[in-house]
């Protein structure tokens, strides 16, 4: 653990560096890049014991003081999880490298040729909030894409992160990487995150990723670019003619399946023109599986068991089981809610009518649609990308899941044959 007596003088000292890993990583093979990852697996492996023991402490410490069930569940580490995230890692080995791939390639008509390629970023600050799991894959991912990164997670998570982050080190020092490709402020101050982010020398992406106050946090501090990882207020709109059996089962597994994780369902919209018919089977499906419903006054009329709905339930990322639930007048009333409630996340439609989806396809701002599926598809592994470092509800330079490819930058490479310009 790193003892802070001057923070600034401190973080400064980490992100230089942090700079100085990053050029020794930037252009390192792929092959040393694949053995230092299964250094970090074989590491994590062997100090199993201690990290779980870190995170069970933390998991007591925030159960003592009344955090929710699903908050608890993100937070918490046991055998199974290792399991995934030494597997995430042996995932992040197999992918392609994506340093150095070419983009595009033209020959001008003056002879030179012309090429864009895939670089790393350089350094990159990753503040997350209650995930322990982050601190492995994103460590994961910016190594293989060349990256140095510089981690601050929460307090809730403090034991593990700072267990996890001495594992991943101490396997690139095995396998003869630079330890300070990853380093981790263990400092519990919370002006540390807004120095690591105003470190514009040396630092070139913040990437938050946690609730609304530290995302806005950082955006207003950051003197550096920044990738924001919103948060997900996802919606489904179940649509006329839609089968309720289907909706039904589609609508659980977007709500129940993982309460606590950003692309979980929090409002359900329904078509006023069906809504008696679908939202029955629906409501008793999320209630006999634990979900307490809160209703618009339409919604509350054909679901008794739904408690009336506030303002605040608009818009409203519960990470809980907690679901709100509209009725509303048909699509224009709910890309009309989507637009007014929406975080640019992900939002779902459940409709038999093609040109009701093209137009959600189309008119719906986020970063992920969908159409007849769970909003839980929006994910890297499942959209075939591998481990991610987070969904980015940004505009620029990424947005959805970033994986290998959203941590490189371009570089443009002209080869010429003594051309001039006049």
């Amino acid at each position: 653990m790193v003892m802070f007596h001057d923070l600034e003088a401190e973080i400064a000292a980490i992100c230089r560096r942090a700079r100085a890993a990053a050029r020794t990583l930037a252009p390192m093979p792929t092959a040393k890049k694949n053995a230092a990852l299964e250094a970090v697996v074989r590491s994590l492996h062997v100090r199993r014991a201690a990290i779980l023991a870190a995170n069970a402490e933390d998991v007591a410490a925030a159960a003592a003081k009344g955090t929710s069930g699903a908050l608890l569940d993100r937070l918490t580490l046991n055998d199974a999880r290792m399991d995934a995230l030494e597997a995430g890692v042996r995932e992040v080995v197999a992918l392609p490298d994506p340093v150095g791939q070419l983009i595009a390639e033209q020959t001008r008509p003056n002879g030179l040729r012309v090429r864009r390629v895939r670089t790393p970023i350089g350094v990159i600050a990753m503040i997350y909030e209650a995930r322990p799991n982050v601190t492995v894959e994103a460590s994961a991912l910016a190594l293989k894409a060349g990256n140095a990164i510089v981690l601050r997670g929460s307090t809730e998570a403090a034991r593990a992160n700072a267990a996890l982050a001495d594992a991943v080190g101490e396997g690139l020092a095995q396998a003869g990487l630079p330890r300070d490709a990853v380093q981790s402020l263990e400092t519990l101050d919370r002006d540390a995150v807004r120095i690591l982010v105003q470190q514009s020398e040396t630092v070139d992406l913040a990437i938050p990723r946690g609730g609304e106050g530290l995302i806005r946090f950082v955006t207003e501090n950051a003197r550096v670019p920044v990738v924001q990882h919103y948060k997900g207020v996802c919606h489904m709109f179940v649509d006329t003619g839609a089968d309720p059996a289907l909706a039904a089962r589609i609508v659980e597994n977007a709500k129940m399946s993982r309460p606590g994780v950003c692309n979980a369902l929090e409002c359900l919209l329904v078509d006023a023109a069906d809504a008696t018919r679908l939202l029955p089977p629906i409501g008793e499906r999320l209630v006999a599986a634990g979900c307490e419903l809160r209703g618009d006054e339409r919604a509350c009329a054909i679901v008794p068991a739904a408690r009336p709905a506030t303002a605040g339930d608009w818009g409203c990322e519960f990470l809980d089981r907690i679901l709100a639930v509209r009725v509303v007048d048909g699509l224009e009333g709910a890309l009309a809610h989507v637009a007014a409630y929406g975080s640019g996340h992900t939002e779902a439609i459940l409709t038999p009518s093609a040109d009701h989806a093209e137009r959600w396809r189309r008119e719906v701002d986020a970063a992920c649609v969908i159409v007849n599926a769970s909003t839980r598809f929006h994910d890297g592994g499942e959209l075939g990308l591998g481990a991610e470092i987070g969904i980015a509800t940004s505009r620029l330079h990424w947005r959805g899941p970033m994986g290998l490819e959203a941590l490189t930058t371009n570089k443009w490479i002209i080869d010429g044959e003594g051309q001039t310009r006049g």
